[in-house]
C-alpha cells in the first residue's frame, strides 16, 4: 500500500526567488508612446523619401538567377 498525501500541505517556496525578490523589477505590461512632432520640413522630406522608396520597388527588376550547372561546380571543388 502506498503513502497517503497530505493535502492541506502548502506550495514549496523557492529560496532564490524570495531572496532576489527585491532586485525584480515590475514591468508594464503594454508599452505606449507617442511620436514627437517634426517641422514641416521634416515631415514633406520624410514624405518624398518614402515616395521614392515606393517609385524604387514599384519599377524595379531584379536580375535573373544565376544557375550553376553541377559539371561546373565539381570543377571548382
Amino acid at each position: 500500500m502506498g503513502k497517503k498525501k497530505n493535502k492541506n500541505k502548502g506550495k514549496k517556496v523557492n529560496i532564490k526567488r524570495e531572496r532576489y525578490a527585491k532586485f525584480r523589477k515590475d514591468k508594464p505590461g503594454s508599452m505606449t508612446f507617442s511620436m514627437p512632432e517634426l517641422p514641416e520640413e521634416l515631415v514633406q522630406s520624410r514624405r518624398q523619401d518614402e515616395q521614392r522608396i515606393s517609385e524604387f520597388w514599384r519599377h524595379y527588376r531584379r536580375p535573373p538567377q544565376r544557375f550553376i550547372r553541377e559539371r561546373d561546380a565539381k570543377a571548382k571543388r
